[in-house]
């Protein structure tokens, strides 16, 4: 057993987090009608072939209750569901206003709003970083980033923790009464979020400003411009995937580092080893276990058949301990080189707010160092999982700091 599941108890699916390895790279579930890989070299192969593996899980699942994804009549052409070349055409777009340098241009905020953060936990001498740290600084960056007025933020973490709160499998089964009131709440929850932002968009389109909003109303290339409800849609999910990926990142991060005190250590005396913590983690604990994806035609992977029309679930999680891609795949090694992991997705779809997610990472680990130089792990309070079952995350992670 790894040293992360002798801090946690993975959940049962989780077996990754045991140090165990699949019986095969491929698996059909025949209760839910849901075909599972788990392979590094397949994993690859599917989200490198949008034109056999379809993003539009919608086709099978008209009510899906996935992250960030919605057919809500409110929202068109969302960019999580879409396949080449629409896509591309949109992902483009989307690009132009979220640049690398939009991005590098939030460090001193993302500095200012940790350092406030932190500053709350004065006089104690713990806090849960979770709660303090990893959940509040990725919404209120994006929230700013977007142009929501402050005074409203808290409603924008309601909402998204609202969306966000499905602990169930996916299923093509047919649903129970418990998986429809959770689906009910997700509806709602997303139906106040999709209406604020609407509001806003329409107000930016009468009134613009300087902000992410506004931009997404302006940008055009080769004179198209993105919809009301493409922008809706952008922001919604931007929203959606910014938070939580970066939320877990930061936890799970953090959690390594406290479980390999040398590495935090190191981490402390030369924080150039930051951003290496940072992207092994993202391999050991992925913050986004799997994604789906929908065959469009019959295709075969590791030799076997899966017919078009099916629901195939991809363990990003799991194909990042593949011991045919990665030595010693159990073990955190922050120096690992290469390390070609797939946290954050590959192919068309790769994680746009990925740079935004490891700089907010870099920082506010950085500054949690430098204020805390006795931070560890509380060994009368364990950190909790969260019961996601296609996120890899913690519900809570309580830290000493004096």
């Amino acid at each position: 057993m790894t040293a992360i599941a002798g801090t946690l108890r993975p959940l049962e699916h989780q077996f990754w987090l045991r140090g165990e390895q699949p019986d095969t790279p491929v698996r059909f579930e025949p209760r839910t009608g849901v075909w599972h890989v788990y392979g590094y070299g397949e994993t690859l192969r599917i989200l490198t072939d949008p034109l056999v593996f379809s993003s539009d899980i919608t086709r099978l699942m008209p009510d899906t209750l996935l992250s960030g994804q919605s057919r809500d009549p409110r929202t068109r052409g969302n960019i999580v569901q879409l396949d080449p070349p629409e896509h591309n055409q949109l992902r483009k777009l989307v690009s132009r206003v979220f640049t690398p340098k939009i991005v590098a241009g939030l460090e001193p905020r993302i500095a200012e709003v940790t350092r406030q953060l932190l500053d709350a936990t004065a006089g104690r001498d713990h806090l849960d970083l979770v709660a303090d740290l990893a959940n509040p600084l990725p919404v209120t960056v994006i929230a700013e980033l977007l142009g929501v007025p402050s005074s409203d933020q808290n409603l924008f973490r309601q909402w998204a923790d609202g969306i966000l709160s499905r602990a169930q499998p996916i299923s093509l089964a047919e649903h129970d009464e418990e998986r429809a009131r959770l689906q009910q709440r997700i509806v709602e929850n997303r139906g106040h979020l999709i209406d604020y932002l609407a509001e806003q968009v329409a107000e930016r389109q009468r009134h613009p400003r300087a902000d992410l909003l506004t931009d997404l109303v302006q940008a055009s290339v080769d004179g198209r411009r993105l919809s009301a409800g493409q922008v809706v849609d952008f922001a919604h999910i931007l929203l959606l995937a910014g938070h939580v990926t970066t939320t877990l990142l930061l936890g799970n991060t953090m959690l390594c580092l406290g479980v390999h005190p040398e590495h935090l250590a190191a981490a402390r005396a030369d924080r150039s080893r930051l951003p290496g913590m940072i992207e092994e983690s993202m391999r050991y604990l992925s913050p986004s276990a799997a994604i789906a994806r929908v065959t469009t035609i019959d295709a075969e992977v590791d030799d076997v058949r899966i017919p078009a029309d099916q629901l195939v679930m991809v363990w990003l999680a799991a194909a990042n301990r593949d011991a045919r891609q990665f030595v010693d795949p159990d073990v955190f090694d922050p120096a690992r080189d290469p390390n070609p992991h797939l946290g954050l997705g590959r192919g068309v779809h790769f994680c746009l707010g990925a740079p935004l997610a490891r700089l907010e990472g870099r920082v506010a680990l950085s500054i949690l160092l430098d204020r805390f130089r006795r931070l560890r792990l509380d060994p009368d309070r364990p950190p909790r999982l969260l019961p996601h079952p296609h996120q890899t995350g913690l519900h809570s992670l309580p830290l000493l700091t004096a």
